[in-house]
């Protein structure tokens, strides 16, 4: 449904959000999120440039939220790296279609509009709150255990 760049935008905004007492450097997001280092230095900047993050040079620097979580969307992230595209035109060009879409790709932009509006309304903050079984990002000896016995 999202691309792989738009998981690891993700996988890196949460991380952030739940380090957020300091500044986090590529290297140690990388290793908390499983993103090859030098792919996740160009997202960062993605996310950087569109406002979502602020980096810190120096010693002591890093990636730090440009917002509170609670303002971030799940959305702004994703589009920030690999905006979701809605179908508004005929994908085969036919001219007959035009912008009036077949039954077919109307239902799939619709499906398309409903990922995006969950999105919209889903904030870091929501992420980080929601009470789930596991912990997002962490793998601990509890959730190993609970995977291996059920």
């Amino acid at each position: 449904m999202i691309s792989q760049t738009a998981e690891y935008a993700l996988r890196a905004m949460v991380f952030i959000a739940m380090n957020s007492d300091s500044p986090q450097v590529t290297e140690k997001i990388a290793c908390g999120t499983k993103v090859p280092a030098s792919y996740l230095s160009k997202i960062l900047q993605l996310l950087a440039k569109s406002g979502l993050v602020k980096s810190q040079r120096g010693i002591g620097g890093g990636f730090i939220l440009a917002a509170p979580p609670s303002k971030i969307s799940i959305l702004e992230i994703v589009n920030a790296v690999d905006p979701i595209k809605r179908i508004d035109t005929c994908p085969l060009d036919l001219s007959s279609h035009g912008v009036a879409l077949c039954a077919l790709h109307k239902r799939m932009d619709e499906a398309i509009q409903l990922v995006e509006q969950a999105f919209k309304k889903t904030t870091l903050r929501e992420i980080l709150s929601k009470p789930t079984k596991s912990i997002p990002l962490c793998e601990t000896k509890l959730s190993t255990h609970r995977r291996t016995n059920h």
